[in-house]
This record gives C-alpha cells, structure tokens and sequence, in this order.
C-alpha cells in the first residue's frame, strides 16, 4: 500500500469532437498546466479524444435508421482512434515529455465498432492497458460496443494501483467491488453524468473502496460543437450542454478539490497515500468487513470474441470458430 504524498490533477475542459488531433494538442496542453503545478496523475474526462456527441441522435428510432444518421457515425467513426495505435503514441509522448501518468477518455476503433474506453500512460511514454466501459448507458448503445472483464485491471504504478471506472459503471457494485478486490487505490472515474447526484456517488465510491476518486467532466457549450452538430439544446451559443462537476476525494469522503461547474478548470490535490491505511483500518470491502460465507463475487476476466483462433487445422493452416 502506497505511502507518501502524491500531487495530482483532474482536467475539466471541453474537447473537439469529431477531431482527435484537436483532443490531442488540448492533453498536451492541460498536461503542461497541471505539471507547471506540479502533478505527477492528471485524468481526463470520457471520451475526451473522439468526443462526447451529446444531443446526436444518429438518426436512430426504433424501428428504423436514416442517411444522415449513418453519415454521422461514419464521421465518428473516423474520428475514434486504435489502441495501440498512433494517437496513444502521441499520448504517450506527451505523458514523456511532461513526465506524468496520465488517464485519457478516449472512443476506440476496432474494426467496424467504437468503444468508451480509457487509455493508461505512463511517464516514460509507456502504454500501461486500457479499459473499455462495460455498459454504455441508453443511447449510447446505439454507437458505442460493450466491453468485456478483460480490461477491468487495475495497474501497479510508481504512485500507487491505478485503475478506472467510466460514467455509470459506478451505479454497478459488482464492477467496484472487482476494482475493490485489485486494491484500486487511485480510483479514476472520467464520466458525462454533470448532476449533483454524481458528486454523491462519488464521495459514496471513496468511502466505501477507501481509495481516493478523482472524477473528470467536460464542460462543453452549444459553442464548442460544431456547427453542422444537431442543436437540441438551441443555437445561443453560451448555452451549457455539459456542466462539468469534476472533484478529488478522499479515502474517508472527504472533498479535496471540487465540484466546479459551468466552467473550464484544473482541480489539484495533494494526496496522502499513508491514509489508505488508515482508512482500512475500520472497513475493508474485500477485506475484514467482508464476508464471504453469506456474499461471494464471481467475475469472468476473459475476453469475449465473436470468433476465436483454433489450433492448426489438419491441412496445417489456421481454423476460425465462429461462436454460437
């Protein structure tokens, strides 16, 4: 368990959808922002490179799909990006150059589906994993695949175990108590979700795992999108579409920086690692406070393939079962 103070950032900023190099030169920014303060982790919202289309509808109805609609996931499909991929490189250069670990939201590619994920950086420009989001919440199915336990690692990293839960994966128990058992001390939760309720689940999330929360937001204006983007929230330009509410917490619920809404900030805290310990000594989730005669947890780590690889076939050449 991770002792000493450890600096560090959440970035609450809006993004450039449907551009990841746009996305790209904003981390490099906020990175140098939040080293300049002397961060060592600094997380970024969901989907911060590939964007967050609040408002799309993506011409989906029950029922039925238009052109338009299928013109527009193109759009963003092209802008999703491949993990491992050139632009983690660039993410990785960037965490180098600043000398941070960084936790990116990213939309991932893989073939012809897209991803809510998160992408892990290490301060030698190391790729450390990803995550995928396990769930995407109501629409967002309509554009987004379902991830798998696969990626649901937690990282053992210089500052401490580093891991991450996106958006309303939170509201799943089973999920934080599979980071619980890793020993999640650097709890990450980029997220969408801009209500005061979130900020409850946060200092709830800390509490409960004794590990510290650290929440990212975009705060984005009807301004910041473009200006071929639907507009259900109006054409004034100035108009919030997304709010922000990013915090730090710590192990014990306690804020340490945050809830800022409605406009762009860096959140900075100095995180005393020595008091995960302190703070287990009276709840353990997985630990003492458990208790595995009444509850047990079982969690399926293995990754989830439509067509998986077999042995060499007979003629010696490779075999593609297709699952059920």
């Amino acid at each position: 368990m991770g002792t000493g103070n450890i600096r560090a950032a959440v970035v609450q900023s809006a993004t450039t959808l449907f551009d990841s190099r746009g996305a790209v030169a904003l981390v490099d920014k906020w990175a140098a922002k939040a080293r300049a303060e002397g961060a060592r982790l600094v997380v970024f919202p969901e989907a911060y490179v590939g964007g967050y289309p609040k408002g799309s509808t993506f011409g989906g109805v029950v029922g039925g799909r238009t052109d338009e609609g299928r013109e527009e996931f193109a759009r963003y499909h092209r802008a999703a990006i491949e993990v491992p991929g050139p632009v983690t490189d660039q993410l990785g250069a960037i965490a180098s150059k600043h000398g941070l670990h960084l936790v990116v939201g990213v939309v991932e590619r893989d073939g012809g589906t897209l991803y809510c994920g998160v992408v892990f950086l290490a301060p030698d420009g190391t790729l450390l994993g990803k995550r995928r989001k396990l769930m995407p919440t109501g629409a967002e199915r309509m554009v987004w695949g379902f991830g798998d336990g696969s990626t649901m690692d937690v990282h053992d990293t210089a500052l401490g175990k580093l891991g991450a839960v996106i958006c309303w994966e939170n509201l799943m128990p089973a999920a934080r108590m599979a980071m619980y058992h890793q020993g999640i001390e650097l709890y990450c939760a980029p997220t969408a979700d801009g209500r005061d309720s979130h900020h409850a689940t946060m200092r709830h999330i800390a509490q409960e795992g004794r590990c510290f929360v650290l929440t990212a937001n975009q705060v984005m204006r009807v301004a910041d999108f473009p200006a071929d983007h639907e507009r259900p929230y109006g054409d004034d330009p100035d108009t919030v579409v997304s709010r922000g509410g990013s915090s730090i917490i710590g192990p014990l619920g306690q804020v340490l920086a945050g809830p800022v809404y409605d406009d762009e900030a860096l959140l900075v805290a100095d995180l005393d690692m020595g008091e995960l310990a302190r703070a287990k000594y009276d709840f353990d989730a997985t630990g003492h406070y458990a208790r595995p005669d009444v509850f047990q947890l079982h969690v399926n780590w293995s990754p989830q393939r439509a067509v998986t690889p077999r042995a060499a076939s007979s003629h010696g050449g490779p075999v593609q079962a297709v699952s059920a």
